[in-house]
């Protein structure tokens, strides 16, 4: 089992310590580019899958390196919903 599938379903076991660097990469591997504003984007930052021209929009967590349970709830539905898991 490679990286992306270890990731894939580690979200899909929806755990507490879900990092967003680990949904990151995820997304990345799922093939969704980051497109953020530099450095003055602030905290929302958007995933961009170009094929499907879907759009994902997450917050950065702040003083934590963890997403919160609903943040990972919201990327499992939209990738099943688009089919990508």
């Amino acid at each position: 089992m490679g990286q992306k599938e270890k990731l894939i379903q580690r979200l899909l076991s929806m755990p507490a310590d879900f990092s967003f660097e680990e949904a990151v990469r995820l997304l990345e591997y799922l093939g969704c580019s980051l497109q953020n504003k530099g450095k003055t984007s602030g905290s929302r930052v958007m995933f961009f899958h170009k094929e499907k021209g879907i759009k994902i929009i997450l917050h950065k967590p702040h003083g934590r390196k963890m997403l919160l349970a609903y943040q990972v709830k919201q990327i499992i539905d939209l990738l099943n919903q688009e089919g990508l898991l």
